[in-house]
């Protein structure tokens, strides 16, 4: 990426001749600044590495940061470490790190007056742009209030507690950013299925055991899961990585690879809209941050035969692209002939 930015001609990546300005990645990460003295590296700083936090670009800070395993340590001046957005100590020094701009008071908003502006808007009494739709408008005079406050989320507005008990939530696996980690063979290798989190209490009640299977149900859908008991799981709450599981042949996988067989999705149980308005199909997302409504699912999950091949609901496989090559069962993730080294090691120990 460094090269192509300099090949294409980024103003911040060419000198004032239009060449290249970095040499490789470590040369960018060392020299590259943000503000004058200001880079990605806050250790060892300065031509000779005596500078913390802003100096003069350090030929040897990668190195010194090898050395110090990759950490760097500075202190905040003791007259700086408490009650930091109002310190003036504090605020004075983060302006010369560079982590401020300047070093005005922060202040921190109790009544959030944007949000205010969105409430007028909803209400009619804003002079800038309003909502024309009466929906619309009563969402925004409804949600966003300047102080802070809880509201009930808006799917649990359409769905029964009775029938769907059990609060749903999912997360991001920690050795994985997302779904296209599913290429990384060494990242499969410590996750490739997800199971169904339920408190020990919570599944015997229901009468499902330890990877035993159960179906979860939601108001628009269900998915055959396998169930793991986990001690720290609310005993109301159920939970699960996302973007594990995949449709068959995706991803460049094997129709009989885990992500298609024992991962899921609980996408399959949440609705991307609220029930209609008049003509009006509203987001099932935040009112105010418009994120997706992870948190908001309500289900119920009761037993389930393992399932014999697919995972509910399953899909026909995905057509591999006319041009793709085979899939294979044999990772190579070298260009040259491996160094055995085991075998180099024996010959110096027989010669020796």
């Amino acid at each position: 990426m460094i090269e192509l930015a300099g090949r294409l001609g980024f103003p911040s990546f060419v000198d004032a001749q239009g060449r290249p300005r970095y040499r490789n990645y470590e040369d960018f990460i060392i020299r590259y600044e943000d503000r004058p003295g200001i880079g990605f590296l806050s250790g060892w700083r300065g031509v000779d590495g005596e500078a913390a936090l802003r100096g003069d670009p350090n030929p040897e800070q990668w190195q010194r940061y090898v050395e110090h395993q990759c950490f760097a340590r500075h202190e905040v001046p003791e007259a700086g470490r408490y009650y930091k957005f109002a310190n003036r100590a504090y605020l004075e020094w983060a302006e010369r790190a560079g982590f401020l701009q300047t070093p005005e008071r922060i202040v921190l908003q109790l009544w959030s007056e944007p949000l205010q502006k969105f409430r007028l808007a909803g209400e009619g009494r804003y002079e800038g742009p309003r909502p024309l739709d009466v929906h619309q408008a009563r969402g925004l005079a409804e949600a966003f209030d300047p102080l802070p406050a809880w509201q009930v989320p808006l799917e649990h507005r359409y769905t029964d507690p009775g029938q769907y008990p059990l609060y749903a939530i999912t997360q991001r696996p920690m050795m994985m950013y997302h779904s296209w980690d599913s290429q990384n063979a060494w990242l499969r290798q410590i996750i490739s299925r997800n199971y169904l989190y339920v408190n020990p209490r919570t599944a015997q009640r229901l009468g499902i055991r330890d990877l035993g299977w159960a179906w979860v149900a939601s108001p628009h859908g269900q998915v055959r899961v396998q169930v793991k008991h986990m001690e720290g799981v609310e005993e109301q709450t159920v939970w699960t990585w996302n973007a594990i599981g995949k449709q068959a042949g995706a991803w460049g996988l094997k129709r009989e690879a885990d992500e298609a067989r024992t991962g899921f999705l609980l996408n399959h149980l949440i609705s991307e809209l609220l029930p209609p308005k008049g003509d009006l199909d509203a987001s099932n997302s935040d009112p105010i941050t418009g994120q997706a409504a992870w948190y908001d699912l309500r289900v119920r999950i009761e037993p389930a035969e393992a399932p014999a091949f697919d995972q509910p609901p399953a899909f026909a496989p995905v057509k591999p692209l006319p041009d793709a090559p085979p899939q294979t069962d044999a990772l190579q993730y070298h260009t040259h002939t491996p160094v055995r080294l085991h075998r180099r090691l024996l010959d110096i120990l027989t010669r020796r």
